[in-house]
């Protein structure tokens, strides 16, 4: 895989875009003695492509892209707006806190809809180089938008305009949209520099799938517990100690008629101890009749 150094022309500090910068900030590949065939195959099917904040000076080598919808250039150094009729797709493009001193060559761009400016250096708007398919534009932190009636301009030349520096253009809203989030049309927009709203949005997802699969691994663990649990059933009730003098233990459950059949055992027992008890004076008599 070449190295993703930024590529540099003979004019002096002059950084543009390389496909291997490319392939770093957007694509990840395992070891393949194939890899360059598919690095080729899929850079032509990126739809977003990242790359703020690589000290970027010129828009150039975008020829690849050939499906780019999404192109996040801001936090650099660039200087123009330029090299940007190859990708005719394009419907979202943040260019905010470079070093942009003019609005220009963005009409090749028929489908361009969203367009952050934010934070450069622009001091007079020509309005002819914005493309009518505008919806969101923020010019923000740019002293153009000081302009005497910078804002009754702007919405007159874009029709279609109904965000500007981030607020409604109004009277293009109807009341019951106006709290509807544009995030619809455009997955990744979050703020000024367009922070990685859609990859939050996956790591979210991924997250709760994590969180679900843990939950029903969890549940099959109980479930299998309880299965290999002893079952507990009832124990089968011991003998009563024999009335003939048998030592084993005997558990007499309580109750009336167990309370009967115990005192009628007692009675029983009682009936040869009498018989001994009277054995005495049986043998008295036999021995006086002897003597006489």
């Amino acid at each position: 895989m070449p190295g993703a150094k930024l590529a540099q022309s003979p004019e002096e500090g002059d950084v543009c875009i390389t496909e291997a910068l490319i392939i770093k900030r957007n694509l990840t590949f395992p070891e393949d003695e194939d890899l360059s065939e598919k690095m080729f195959h899929t850079i032509a099917e990126l739809q977003t492509v990242r790359l703020d904040r690589e000290g970027i000076t010129t828009i150039r080598n975008l020829e690849s892209l050939q499906n780019l919808h999404s192109l996040y250039l801001q936090a650099n150094k660039i200087q123009r707006i330029e090299n940007l009729a190859c990708v005719p797709s394009l419907r979202f493009l943040s260019l905010a806190g470079n070093r942009i001193r003019q609005v220009e060559n963005l009409r090749d761009l028929p489908y361009l809809q969203f367009l952050d400016l934010s934070e450069n250096l622009i001091e007079k708007l020509k309005l002819d180089e914005f493309p009518q398919s505008l919806l969101i534009l923020n010019l923000t932190g740019n002293s153009c938008t000081s302009q005497e009636g910078y804002r009754e301009l702007v919405t007159g030349a874009l029709p279609l305009l109904m965000d500007l520096d981030k607020q409604p253009v109004l009277e293009r809203w109807d009341s019951d949209d106006e709290d509807k989030a544009s995030d619809e049309e455009f997955p990744e927009l979050s703020g000024p520099f367009c922070s990685e709203r859609g990859f939050l949005k996956e790591l979210e997802q991924d997250m709760s799938r994590h969180k679900e699969h843990r939950q029903q691994a969890a549940l099959t663990e109980h479930r299998l517990r309880m299965e290999t649990q002893p079952t507990l059933t009832e124990l089968p009730q011991l003998p009563r100690r024999s009335l003939d003098g048998d030592s084993s233990p005997s558990v007499t459950p309580r109750g009336p008629q167990n309370t009967v059949q115990a005192r009628k055992a007692v009675r029983a027992a009682g009936a040869p101890k009498a018989s001994v008890a009277r054995a005495p004076s049986t043998t008295k008599t036999m021995t006086r009749k002897i003597k006489k």
